[in-house]
């Protein structure tokens, strides 16, 4: 209600009288209700239709400053977004409230892992600051041009980024964990260009997993893969779970047409079987 009545109260601000029409059935209820407890605003006959006034400049002041304080504060689109979002409803959170950077967690896997920028020389040695500190981060922006000229792997879980003995002999490569699902502001950075040589996601084998699959294939096709642990089917039948299956059913069965044909198999046999797996199974004896 308070989001109502302060795009109502807004949309007041400043104006002698506005018609009935400007505002939405909900903001109309809105103000008739701060009407009848204030006495602030009158609702008035004019013509064919009713026209909102207002009537004590004062107290609409006061209560329009309590809901938004923005309203005497100029200037407030220099300010970060959820700056603006308090000064507008006094709620960081209010409208969209996503931070326009993203900073993941990367690691190196191999000695000669390196991200640099062409147009101003700038490069980022994976490799040598994982030897020192563990992992690095990058202020990852739609419209910068950090690139890798080794892969890109994506991970779902954090015990396979603290532990890289599970990839493929000799990978040289960068692995950043995304914590459950794709960030917007991370698919958005990968579809602008070319980021490495190959982007390979490795994630859970259930409807959420799949379902980020998918969207990260919907944006870059066939320059990206899932990949599939050795013995997977093994894998699958020995240590899936049939509670992890129901659980994200609902996606799976969303996404499951938008796969690419190769995880057909994959698919099928969770289908057959009733069971999803998770990543850390690729440790496990088959």
């Amino acid at each position: 209600m308070d989001s109502t009545l302060r795009a109502a109260l807004l949309k007041l601000h400043g104006q002698s009288t506005l018609p009935a029409s400007q505002f939405t059935p909900a903001q109309r209820s809105a103000l008739d209700g701060f009407a009848r407890q204030t006495g602030a605003v009158t609702c008035q006959r004019q013509g064919r239709g009713d026209v909102y006034r207002v009537s004590d400049s004062q107290l609409f002041n006061i209560h329009l400053a309590g809901l938004s304080p923005q309203v005497e504060m100029p200037n407030t689109e220099s300010l970060p977004l959820r700056a603006q979002h308090i000064a507008h409803a006094r709620n960081s959170k209010a409208r969209n409230h996503q931070h326009d950077s993203y900073y993941p967690q990367l690691k190196a896997v191999g000695d000669r892992v390196f991200w640099h920028q062409d147009e101003n020389g700038n490069q980022l040695p994976l490799s040598q600051l994982t030897q020192n500190y563990g992992a690095a981060s990058l202020r990852l922006q739609a419209e910068d041009s950090w690139q890798t000229s080794q892969p890109l792997w994506l991970v779902e879980n954090q015990a396979l980024f603290d532990r890289t003995d599970w990839l493929p002999a000799d990978t040289q490569a960068t692995l950043l964990y995304y914590g459950g699902q794709l960030d917007g502001r991370l698919l958005a950075w990968l579809a602008r260009q070319p980021r490495a040589s190959r982007v390979i996601l490795f994630p859970d084998y259930d409807g959420v997993g799949l379902a980020n699959v998918a969207r990260l294939v919907a944006l870059l096709g066939e320059a990206c893969e899932c990949w599939l642990m050795p013995d997977w089917q093994t894998r699958l039948e020995r240590y899936g779970s049939h509670r992890l299956w129901q659980d994200t059913y609902r996606e799976f069965n969303s996404v499951v047409s938008l796969l690419p044909q190769y995880l057909s198999p994959l698919t099928v046999r969770m289908c057959q079987t009733g069971l999803a797996l998770e990543q850390e199974a690729v440790w496990l004896p088959i």
